[in-house]
């Protein structure tokens, strides 16, 4: 899984600190400025006066700062206005007693201010470190081996800080086989989640099982659309929820592998430096569509020796445009970078994927490559 994916967790608690100590660096430039205001009084004729910026320094303070660091500011500022009106003489008269009652009170309103913006800051961070987790509960990373099998993902979701969106990807282990699923729930971003839930985890209790590939589509079938109608609000609305899916499976002791397309982008199969389209004679509907037996699920089989490599993917990666409106040459890309391992080779077709469109993301997008590592016996 690549950082792209999930969020690090020592990131996530390393961030404040990296602030704590920013912050605490950046304070230095108000303090040694308040500090120079009665300094430079001394040297500035009568008319000038510049304590009026101790304003902006507190300000400034409390948008960088937490409560304690700006109320140790805003006191620091009120002393060096007082200690200025002490050297003009003039800390009796009117205005600076205004002065003075009015920084003091700007001053209580940047605490509260402050304090209320770092407890605000406190719940999103804590928010966001929930829905970081429960992302990561519904799209588990994919593991580095499955049997004889070297796995590699990718993912981006369409919405900007999300980790899940209406793309999905899934591998198990069978008694016999490795079982890998592609899908793209129709719609995008956090509105397709619960949609995206529910297939994954259709897959995930029946796909570890010895049953055939056609009887786990037909288990999944009946469980998507079963999720589908008990969360649609209308029959209009669940006429319009499916999942397009590619469900894979690949024997530990025979050189093939067998797949069912429910409406899916056809994956690759890459032999040496030769891919191809795996596209199948006879697709089934998505999923949530269909109200199949498995005996209507007609499994494709294809050679799969050692060395071979699938590359499943979604529209997000082969529909994705450069700014000319011509679509990502995936194909092409990956015969050209044929020698790269999984993990490489998923990395680098991201990261050119990015440069492709000029960091638009339109949609969201998931890739996963698969190799046989072990001989078949």
């Amino acid at each position: 899984m690549t950082a792209e994916t999930i969020s690090n967790t020592a990131n996530g608690v390393m961030r404040p600190r990296r602030r704590t100590a920013a912050a605490s660096w950046w304070l230095l430039g108000p303090v040694l400025a308040i500090l120079a205001i009665p300094v430079a009084d001394l040297f500035l004729p009568p008319d000038i006066h510049i304590a009026h910026l101790l304003v902006v320094l507190c300000a400034a303070t409390a948008v960088g700062a937490g409560p304690t660091a700006t109320m140790l500011v805003c006191g620091l500022a009120v002393l060096a206005l007082t200690t200025a009106g002490l050297e003009r003489h003039t800390l009796e008269t009117e205005s600076v007693l205004v002065e003075i009652a009015a920084l003091i009170g700007l001053c209580v309103f940047l605490v509260v201010f402050s304090r209320l913006r770092v407890r605000r800051e406190g719940e999103l961070v804590r928010v966001r470190s929930v829905s970081d987790a429960a992302q990561r509960v519904v799209l588990r990373p994919l593991p580095d081996r499955a049997g004889p099998m070297t796995l590699a993902s990718v993912y981006r979701s369409a919405e900007a800080d999300a980790r899940v969106g209406g793309d999905l990807y899934a591998a198990a282990r069978s008694t016999r086989s490795t079982r890998l699923l592609i899908g793209d729930v129709r719609g995008k971003g956090l509105a397709s989640i619960s949609d995206t839930a529910i297939v994954l985890g259709a897959f995930r209790a029946a796909a570890h099982l010895d049953v055939s590939l056609p009887q786990l589509v037909a288990y999944m079938e009946d469980a998507v659309s079963w999720g589908l109608a008990e969360f649609s609000q209308s029959e209009e609305d669940l006429g319009e929820r499916f999942v397009t899916a590619v469900i894979v499976d690949i024997p530990d002791d025979e050189p093939v592998l067998r797949l069912i397309s429910c409406g899916h982008p056809p994956p690759l199969l890459l032999h040496g430096s030769t891919p191809g389209s795996l596209a199948v004679p006879e697709p089934a509907p998505p999923l949530g569509l269909g109200d199949m037996s498995a005996s209507a699920y007609v499994c494709a089989t294809y050679p799969f020796v050692r060395g071979d490599r699938l590359v499943l993917y979604t529209d997000g990666v082969s529909e994705a445009r450069d700014d000319k409106g011509i679509f990502y040459p995936l194909c092409a890309r990956v015969a050209a970078w044929a020698d790269e391992e999984p993990g490489s080779l998923v990395r680098r077709i991201a990261a050119d994927l990015r440069e492709y469109t000029g960091g638009r993301r339109t949609d969201d997008m998931a890739l996963v490559i698969a190799r046989r590592d072990g001989a078949c016996t």
